[in-house]
């Protein structure tokens, strides 16, 4: 029998986390094509992840380059790391959206 999953909280319906840890996990953060905006998410990561490094991060610009997306793969070891994560990159007045 499968476990239903609730997707948003990466949590099956008996509570169990979905995610192994430790493992590696790619978050995605989006926002305003700066200078500065890789190296400040880089740095609010970093707080939470101290082995990230821009070798696990790729960027992408928008179509018409008003905007990046960056794909941050950091090293996972809770769930509560995990959420610290989000909650500084959401909270961070230049990101439009942490996913």
């Amino acid at each position: 029998m499968t476990t239903p999953i609730d997707n948003h909280t990466n949590l099956s319906s008996n509570g169990e986390s979905l995610i192994e840890f430790p493992s590696d996990f790619p978050i995605k953060v989006m926002g305003s094509k700066l200078p500065e905006f890789q190296r400040l998410m880089l740095d609010v990561v970093r707080l939470y992840d101290p082995t990230i490094d821009d070798s696990k991060i790729t960027s992408r610009d928008s179509a018409k380059g008003n905007y990046v997306s960056l794909t941050m793969t950091v090293r996972a070891t809770s769930r509560e790391q995990l959420d610290n994560i989000y909650r500084a990159l959401s909270s961070h007045p230049l990101v439009k959206m942490a996913l």
